[in-house]
């Protein structure tokens, strides 16, 4: 199966504003120069404030159903834009769905406006539906890559489509390692206390992999773990855990999580938004959440991305897909979970394909060695 890429390329401006000048690059298998496309969007600030109340109707039916621990409102920025969770008096499931249904209604109407529709419809005469397409939606705005861009009737239309964000700006890590050797994909699990280690480790078992899992770790704990020589390949965050939010954020993790991208780190998944942060510390992919889940549905998410990403052989764009698709399941007890994640992405980087995580490492020298023997590998929990 080829793959299309579709990079639309948003610009300066935000939703108060309008984007002047949108460009849309579609790459085809087969052909290494893209085609272009330009065009224009108009302001919406009834998008900006109903993505706003989204926010909080979501929050406000987690809290009713228990699904989240409290926490204050963040408001989304916007020119006068807030709305406090004290105005919300009620909600329910289904005043939920009409909101997802109203937001989803109201970015198709944006995106179908003069100046962006003929760059659609241009789009819709030359993507093959038989072939994967990536698209990359590059802004600098967050409530823009916030958006539910999974949901734009485009992506919908094509069944192997699947979104992602990027900044406007991206580089190649020239101080990341390149492929010397083979050893098992090792994966570093920051937990908070209510994840179910049994189920985890029984996912993990499943597959070729070297684990250590840490549970509401120090910062010291967590930067040691990011700093190790060895490197790691993949890093499942519960940063939204029972402590670990409190304690430390993204940016203050930012050197150690520089220097494991240098050690070869190719994906993360953050279980919050905060994760969108680690886009800018360059790591190749990174799998955020829109807004925080429960740290079960975290899990199960994990779990249906590494079977269909390490068991399918999926590309990760398609793995994701799978994955959230999946969380349709369980939205009858926890509304709105198949919308959160989204993927972040370095667009100067090649995606890794699982089969080729554990080839960045350099050749281990005695102490290197001795780390590893000292780390709690093996699905050993610390």
């Amino acid at each position: 199966m080829g793959t299309q890429s579709l990079v639309i390329n948003l610009g300066s401006g935000d939703l108060y504003r309008g984007f002047p000048q949108v460009v849309a690059q579609l790459r085809t298998a087969g052909y290494f120069l893209p085609e272009q496309f330009v065009g224009s969007l108009p302001p919406a600030p009834d998008l900006a404030e109903l993505y706003a109340k989204w926010r909080l109707v979501y929050q406000g039916c987690g809290s009713l159903n228990h699904v989240f621990r409290e926490r204050p409102s963040v408001p989304v920025s916007g020119e006068g834009l807030e709305i406090e969770m004290s105005g919300i008096t009620h909600v329910s499931c289904i005043d939920f769905q009409d909101l997802c249904s109203e937001l989803h209604r109201c970015m198709n109407n944006w995106l179908a406006c003069g100046g962006f529709l003929n760059i659609e419809l241009q789009l819709r005469s030359i993507i093959d539906p038989t072939e994967a397409l990536q698209v990359i939606i590059e802004t600098d705005d967050e409530l823009l890559r916030c958006l539910p861009w999974h949901r734009w009737n485009l992506v919908g239309d094509f069944p192997l489509s699947e979104t992602s964000v990027s900044y406007l700006e991206y580089k190649r890590n020239l101080a990341a390692k390149v492929s010397v050797g083979n050893r098992q994909v090792r994966i570093l699990m920051v937990l908070g206390d209510s994840l179910d280690l049994a189920k985890s480790q029984s996912t993990l078992s499943s597959f070729d992999v070297e684990v250590v899992c840490l549970v509401n770790p120090t910062k010291a704990e967590l930067t040691t773990q990011l700093w190790h020589p060895v490197g790691w390949d993949l890093l499942f965050f519960d940063d939204d855990g029972d402590n670990i939010a409190q304690r430390m954020t993204i940016l203050q993790l930012e050197s150690a999580l520089k220097a494991a991208v240098d050690k070869g780190l190719q994906l993360a998944v953050f279980n919050s938004r905060s994760g969108l942060a680690s886009v800018g510390i360059q790591i190749p992919v990174a799998v955020v959440m829109r807004e925080p889940l429960p740290t079960q549905i975290a899990d199960t998410f994990f779990e249906h991305f590494l079977s269909a990403f390490a068991g399918e052989e999926l590309s990760l764009y398609l793995a994701v897909q799978q994955a959230r698709r999946k969380l349709q399941g369980v939205e009858d007890e926890f509304p709105g979970a198949s919308w959160l994640p989204m993927i972040c992405v370095n667009p100067a980087v090649q995606l890794p394909l699982w089969s080729q995580l554990g080839r960045h490492t350099q050749a281990v020298s005695a102490d290197h060695r001795s780390a590893m023997r000292s780390s709690p590998l093996n699905l050993n929990c610390a």
